[in-house]
């Protein structure tokens, strides 16, 4: 993959902020299934395609919406962020930090892994 996009990014807080404000974009979560039962992000549903199978199911991803992509630490999702993004998605962000970013800056109690 041609990787000459620049993955834009939004913060645990930015985004808590927004889901505050009722602004809820399309989260997709690139975690394998059995990280999602060891820490999930609470109350906010998620569209879940595991990194294995993500270019396979990039259809499911609406480009008419605004889209942040997390996974465990932000590296999975920046890869996702990248495909979106050559794939013409603008207005994808990857989760700084993902699980474990919001854990650090927002929700103390989620499970660490």
């Amino acid at each position: 993959m041609n990787n000459d996009f620049e993955v834009k990014e939004i913060t645990p807080l930015e985004l808590k902020e927004r889901l505050d404000s009722g602004e809820i974009p399309t989260l997709v979560d690139v975690r394998e299934y059995h990280e999602a039962e060891i820490a999930d992000l609470p109350d906010y549903d998620q569209l879940r395609i595991p990194t294995g199978e993500f270019e396979g199911r990039t259809g499911e991803v609406s480009a008419d919406a605004d889209v942040v992509v997390y996974c465990r630490s932000g590296g999975r999702s920046a890869w996702a962020v990248a495909i979106l993004m050559q794939m013409g998605y603008d207005r994808v962000l990857n989760l700084k930090g993902g699980v474990l970013g919001w854990r650090a800056e927002v929700d103390p109690s989620l499970r660490e892994y």
